[in-house]
């Protein structure tokens, strides 16, 4: 099944776009539909599978720099997902139908490759928390609503597209996120938006090539959300050392890694003490995403998907 057009061949999807407000976007996604159907764009996604990502901790001289590569298959991907706004256009460009329109670019990627949606549905959670929080982290926005995907490790202020991912899971809890022993401590003033120096560990941490993550971590006055960047203000690497990346059965062509803190700075979104709430916000916007690319061809679980995107 190669050469055909991934919209125009799924009649549910094309009413569900129209019925859920976004009409408008039908000749974008019939382009794109077409684009995931080449054999050139299905062969990217039996590539990036087989060659998967390789994690560089030290460069040439001995020193961290904690690199994810990957093939080039993996990037392409990466770059048409991004050229289409999927991880953020609903927050940039908020028409209305905007939720509905993204939906189905993510449902027709994921027919071609899954894993690549893991940092594309992550920065997208995380835009609208950003969006509430201290101004120097609302400066990040522009850099994630971006259709320029830039894979470079260097700072943000250096790239022309961020992405962001997400870390909870600790070896002693779990998924009991409230047993987290990684400790937060402030550099001068606690508070919202203020910065944190992070020691501890997270047993998983998604997409560790992203350009910033959000993590659970415990502060003075309870279990707390913190935005961490891989680079520091000054430009220099923030102190996030990956171990090692997970032997997974599924999802092969994304990053997921084990990694320690040895006093990575990071900055508190929310208050002290609401972390959990603070990210099951990120988790719930990931978690429509994963709905949205198990619909599959159940006509009423799609159509409900893209109702409850928008």
């Amino acid at each position: 099944l190669v050469d055909y057009n991934l919209f125009l061949s799924d009649v549910a999807l094309m009413e569900a776009v129209v019925g859920e407000g976004a009409a408008w976007a039908l000749d974008e996604l019939t382009a794109y539909g077409e684009t995931l159907g080449t054999s050139a764009t299905l062969e990217l996604g039996r590539v990036a599978n087989r060659e998967g990502p390789r994690l560089e901790t030290h460069d040439r001289y001995g020193q961290r720099f904690d690199r994810v590569e990957f093939h080039p298959a993996y990037h392409a991907l990466m770059r048409l997902q991004v050229a289409q706004g999927l991880q953020a256009s609903p927050w940039s460009d908020p028409r209305p139908g905007a939720h509905v329109r993204r939906a189905a670019g993510l449902y027709m990627s994921g027919q071609v490759e899954a894993g690549t949606s893991c940092p594309i549905s992550m920065t997208h959670a995380a835009v609208p928390l950003l969006a509430r929080a201290d101004e120097s982290l609302r400066a990040w926005l522009p850099k994630l609503y971006s259709r320029v995907y830039d894979p470079a490790h260097r700072p943000v202020t250096e790239k022309a597209g961020a992405l962001v991912g997400m870390g909870m899971t600790e070896k002693q809890g779990g998924s009991d996120v409230r047993a987290n022993t990684t400790r937060a401590e402030a550099v001068g003033a606690a508070g919202p938006g203020r910065a944190y120096r992070i020691v501890g560990h997270k047993w998983f941490m998604s997409a560790p090539m992203c350009d910033a993550f959000l993590i659970l971590a415990q502060a003075p006055g309870g279990l707390s959300c913190f935005f961490l960047p891989r680079w520091t203000p000054d430009g220099n690497l923030n102190a996030l050392r990956f171990q090692r990346l997970k032997d997974k059965l599924g999802n092969r062509s994304n990053a997921s890694s084990e990694v320690e803190f040895e006093g990575a700075l990071g900055w508190l979104i929310g208050d002290e003490g609401r972390g959990v709430a603070t990210i099951l916000k990120m988790v719930e916007f990931t978690r429509l995403d994963n709905i949205v690319g198990s619909a599959g061809v159940q006509r009423r679980a799609l159509a409900l998907a893209l109702h409850h995107a928008q």
